[in-house]
């Protein structure tokens, strides 16, 4: 009996400590990464349905290339569950930005609204 016990609690202790709870700012690197690299299963995770659709459509037009991505974070702004980071990777000319919403508790990018404006 002690034995099960000890085992159940293992698996507890072991599957709570694979859920990350992301920063917003690691949340736009990862985003960013799996862009490029076309990994559009960990894009699905860390984007809302709208911000998916809209990234996918977007990487359909970018050809394929093998180089390293590079991201570097140049500024973020934060209130409350919405934020907004700007960020620079090797396969852009000039900065992006993302506009983050928290949903279920995580991190996820999300689609900007036609008129809506960030900070920067």
């Amino acid at each position: 009996m002690k034995t099960l016990i000890t085992s159940v609690l293992a698996l507890l202790i072991f599957s709570c400590a694979e859920k990350q709870n992301l920063t917003h700012t690691e949340t736009a690197k990862i985003v960013v990464e799996s862009f490029y690299k076309k990994d559009n299963s960990t894009l699905k995770k860390h984007t809302t349905s709208d911000g998916y659709t809209g990234l996918i459509m977007i990487q359909d037009m970018i050809p394929d290339e093998d180089k390293d991505t590079n991201v570097e974070i140049l500024d973020e702004a934060l209130e409350g569950d919405l934020a907004w980071v700007k960020y620079n990777s090797s396969y852009d000319k000039s900065p992006g930005v993302f506009k983050l919403i928290k949903e279920n508790g995580q991190w996820k990018v999300a689609s900007k609204k036609p008129r809506e404006r960030g900070p920067f």
